[in-house]
């Protein structure tokens, strides 16, 4: 049975730009290698074409793997969703307890999650310890090191 996922219009967007990619450009590409290889002459030996066909077959893999996460895929409507507690899509301003240190994540699907852009999953221990809390409250963080406290300084959408 397939996992329903949830993503943002946006990453939404890029899972189907990659799909096209890889049936539109990648595909007929690895069709004219297989081609060219098999012209080379005899099969049984040919290097070039045993590759071509095993690229060719783990494109296709990705190509049905993309395609039933997409078709499973859910997009997330930011518009009802209530700023008085921390929930996907919320952006959170947190502080460590332990040492005053302010940051500022927004919660995301499991595979949208980029720490470049400050995006972390709904799934990480951070993001599991924020889920449902409210400004002031304290949000106990299961780390390797041990529980880290940070408490909730605002929540915005």
């Amino acid at each position: 049975m397939s996992q329903v996922t949830y993503y943002t219009e946006e990453g939404l967007k890029r899972l189907k730009d990659e799909l096209h990619e890889l049936e539109a450009v990648q595909r007929p590409a690895i069709s004219q290698q297989i081609a060219d290889a098999r012209d080379k002459g005899d099969l049984s030996e040919n290097a070039e074409y045993d590759a071509a066909k095993e690229a060719q077959g783990l494109l296709e893999a990705k190509i049905a793997k993309l395609k039933e996460v997409i078709s499973n895929a859910r997009i997330i409507d930011d518009s009802d969703i209530d700023d008085s507690k921390v929930y996907i899509l919320s952006t959170v301003k947190i502080k460590n307890v332990k040492n005053g240190a302010e940051m500022q994540y927004t919660l995301v699907a499991e595979n949208e999650a980029d720490l470049k852009e400050k995006k972390i999953s709904v799934e990480s221990p951070i993001g599991k310890g924020l889920l449902g809390k409210a400004v002031g409250e304290i949000a106990d963080v299961q780390t390797p090191n041990g529980v880290m406290q940070f408490e909730i300084v605002d929540i915005t959408r």
